[in-house]
């Protein structure tokens, strides 16, 4: 159980509008898409095929049209595995969850290459539907979902908890926005790639006061597959490589929204996972370079990067304002352009984290490029970060 894990290859999608309408004569079907995302990626890795013996996918939606995807998709690709061929979820850590057990199966001897892959199927569906869905998932049905209590209404709340104890200005939340929709439109993989302004988005129509529309992300379809594999085989194929030198966890014990009273905007779970990843891989926050966040709304991105402790308390609001996390910046955040402008396919957004590190730690990530990118952290969340997943990433070149 000492095997080192490395990403050593990655394909994906560009986010967007990718399912069929149901009435549609044509239906989009997942396993072309994932296909082709294998195959590219596997070519990406240069890893032999022979040695793929474990696939962790990502529960599709119930939108999806082919179900039992996992095994299905693997007898579309004629794979033979001795290691593990299963689906995960943990709703907005779904995809993180897929990366983590992936790493495992190397680590524990069970495979040499492992994939973490998926599609989100959803912009085709009713909104109202994907909403009560989200609302029964992601609420207590006894109180939460009966009062139509949302997602976004919750940072929301962030933000405005914030704002009263720290001063923080709607401009500095915008400024999360424009950066991100920055960094998107240097990615092609990006939804949303028009830049846009302070000006605009604090005139964009309001979601949940204080939160307008480029402050929460939009609905999105999207596809991904990441290559991992054993230091051994990553150092043999004579290229760059990512190891993973970090990993922590931590659920609060509550579900979505804490009903006892605590502090709302610290973010435990997300300081206490990546306290444990730092430890374990022997660095602290200074050393960090980059990070790629899971943070649904603008307030979010904000909380998250206090709670890595890449800004002080109350700090990482007034830093977005002056750039210091724009390209360029002290610590680039979201160089993908985030869920907000990235896009937000919920159960494989995180996939899209790792194929933006991977991307910036091999050094080829064009114009978004972090200079000299060696260390980058990325997490992942359930709900509100009441659990968090964090990965410590280090490029090997």
């Amino acid at each position: 159980m000492t095997t080192r894990v490395a990403i050593v290859g990655t394909s994906a999608v560009p986010v967007g509008r990718i399912q069929a309408a149901p009435d549609a004569p044509l239906q989009v079907l997942e396993q072309e898409i994932m296909t082709r995302l294998v195959v590219d990626a596997v070519q990406d890795a240069g890893v032999e095929r022979r040695d793929i013996q474990s696939l962790v996918f990502t529960l599709p939606r119930p939108y999806t049209l082919q179900k039992y995807f996992h095994t299905f998709l693997v007898s579309h690709l004629r794979l033979a595995c001795t290691g593990n061929v299963m689906e995960v979820m943990g709703n907005g850590m779904t995809a993180a969850l897929a990366f983590d057990q992936a790493c495992n199966e190397i680590a524990l001897g069970r495979a040499k290459v492992a994939l973490a892959l998926g599609v989100n199927m959803e912009s085709a569906i009713p909104a109202s539907e994907h909403a009560m869905s989200s609302m029964r998932t992601t609420g207590d049905v006894d109180f939460h979902s009966s009062v139509g209590f949302t997602p976004i209404a919750w940072y929301a709340m962030d933000a405005m908890r914030y704002m009263h104890e720290y001063g923080a200005t709607r401009e500095q939340l915008a400024a999360v926005a424009v950066k991100n929709r920055y960094h998107a439109s240097l990615n092609p993989l990006a939804q949303y790639r028009k830049p846009t302004t302070i000006d605009e988005v604090l005139a964009a129509r309001p979601i949940v006061e204080p939160l307008g529309l480029f402050d929460v992300p939009g609905r999105s379809d999207g596809a991904a597959c990441i290559v991992l594999a054993s230091e051994e085989v990553a150092r043999s194929l004579g290229k760059p490589y990512a190891i993973v030198r970090g990993r922590g966890f931590c659920h609060d014990g509550s579900h979505q929204i804490n009903e006892i009273p605590n502090d709302m905007i610290e973010l435990a779970s997300a300081r206490r996972a990546s306290a444990d990843a730092y430890a374990q891989a022997g660095i602290t926050a200074e050393d960090v370079d980059l990070a790629e966040i899971y943070a649904p709304c603008t307030i979010i991105e904000v909380l998250v990067s206090e709670a890595l402790g890449l800004f002080g308390r109350g700090q990482g609001a007034p830093a977005a304002l002056a750039g210091e996390t724009r390209l360029g910046g002290r610590i680039p955040l979201s160089t993908s352009g985030g869920l907000t402008s990235r896009g937000h396919p919920a159960y494989v957004t995180s996939l899209y984290s790792y194929v933006e590190m991977a991307d910036q730690l091999f050094g080829r990530a064009g114009e978004r490029q972090v200079a000299d990118a060696r260390l980058g952290v990325t997490t992942g969340e359930l709900g509100n970060y009441n659990a968090a997943l964090i990965h410590v990433l280090e490029a090997v070149r």
